[in-house]
């Protein structure tokens, strides 16, 4: 289970790169805080570890991977 924000981060670190390679100082890009957070449930791996998932908690995850 995992509980944050990959995706949007991703971006955000794909627009700075392109930032700093069209030389901008990176001292003068701004401070961005992610917005969006993303629940993922593996069913897979908790089914490994013997453990059950409340069907309440996998209706609120943005993705579930079976």
């Amino acid at each position: 289970m995992s509980y944050g924000s990959a995706v949007s981060m991703y971006h955000q670190l794909g627009t700075y790169a392109g930032r700093i390679l069209n030389h901008a100082k990176p001292v003068n890009l701004p401070m961005e805080q992610n917005t969006k957070y993303e629940l993922v449930i593996n069913l897979k791996a908790a089914k490994a570890l013997s453990l059950t998932v409340p069907p309440s908690l996998l209706a609120r995850a943005d993705e579930v991977i079976e």
